[in-house]
């Protein structure tokens, strides 16, 4: 299980009082900690979303560039020839 750390932030009245209204009885969140935490998570889910969106762009951009190879069948296989004949 991963060691807890704390990381003491600044916030301004507005986005002290924003949190406190996300969070305690009524609401999703049982305190402000955990409200940020998701946001955390929330914000790293967004950053993987947008690479795995830039990788399959950079895909079709290959496609549309004519930088295919025909599948075999074995996808491993065809990876290992398609380094060999870029290497």
């Amino acid at each position: 299980m991963a060691r807890n750390s704390s990381l003491n932030i600044p916030l301004t009245e507005e986005m002290k009082q924003f949190i406190t209204n996300q969070t305690g009885e009524g609401t999703m969140y049982s305190t402000p900690s955990e409200y940020v935490r998701d946001l955390i998570r929330h914000a790293r889910d967004r950053q993987e979303a947008a690479k795995i969106r830039n990788s399959i762009l950079e895909g079709y951009q290959d496609a549309i560039a004519g930088n295919m190879t025909d599948f075999s069948g074995n996808l491993l296989e065809d990876i290992k020839s398609f380094k060999a004949s870029n290497s």
